[in-house]
C-alpha cells in the first residue's frame, strides 16, 4: 500500500468521523467504506475505521449491515478492535425494550412554519393521573387582615441567639 492512499485512506476516515459526529450518517458511510476499501484488511487503522462504520450503519438503520459487520470484526487481528467488536455486537443484537406511550415526549413539527412570523401555540398534554381533577388556585389573602402586630416569640429567639453568640466569642477569649 503506497503512502499516498494511506493518506487518502486518513483524510477519508476524518471526513467519515466527522460527517458521523454532525449527523450526517449516509455520508459518514460513505467516507468510511471508501476508507477501509484503501486499507489493508487487519490493520489496527483499519479496525478503526470499521468499528466507526459499524456505529455509522447503526445510526444509519442498516442494522443487519453493522451486525454482519460486527461478526467479522470479532476476527479481526488487532485485540482492541475485536473486543470493541465484541461489544458492540452485544449492544446491537440486544432485545428492544417496550417504553409506555406516556414515557414518550412528542417534538412538534416547525417545518410549516413559514418564517415564525405567526405566533405559535402548543397544545398542553396533561397527565392521566391529573385529568379529572381541578388544578389548585393560590388563595388570595387580604393584607389588611393580616396580624402585623411583634410576636413575642420573635424576640425570644432573637434574644437567646445573641446569648449564644456571646457566650460563644467570651468561651474562645
Amino acid at each position: 500500500m503506497s503512502s499516498e492512499s494511506l493518506e487518502i485512506a486518513k483524510n477519508r476516515y476524518q471526513k467519515g468521523k466527522i460527517a458521523f459526529e454532525n449527523g450526517h450518517y449516509r455520508e459518514a458511510v460513505e467516507q468510511l467504506e471508501k476508507a477501509g476499501a484503501l486499507l489493508a484488511p487487519h490493520t489496527k487503522l483499519s479496525g478503526d475505521v470499521q468499528i466507526w462504520l459499524v456505529t455509522a450503519y447503526e445510526a444509519a438503520g442498516r442494522n443487519e449491515e453493522a451486525i454482519a459487520l460486527c461478526e467479522k470484526l470479532k476476527r479481526h487481528a488487532n485485540f482492541e478492535t475485536n473486543k470493541e467488536a465484541k461489544r458492540l455486537h452485544y449492544i446491537l443484537t440486544a432485545p428492544k425494550l417496550e417504553r409506555p406511550q406516556e414515557w414518550m415526549t412528542k417534538i412538534p413539527d416547525f417545518s410549516n412554519l413559514s418564517d415564525n412570523k405567526s405566533p405559535a401555540s402548543f397544545p398542553v398534554r396533561t397527565s392521566p393521573s391529573s385529568q379529572g381533577k381541578a388544578s389548585p388556585q393560590p388563595e388570595i389573602i387580604d393584607l389588611s387582615q393580616v396580624n402585623t402586630q411583634d410576636n413575642n416569640f420573635i424576640w425570644v429567639a432573637l434574644m437567646a441567639i445573641a446569648i449564644i453568640v456571646a457566650s460563644l466569642l467570651w468561651l474562645s477569649l
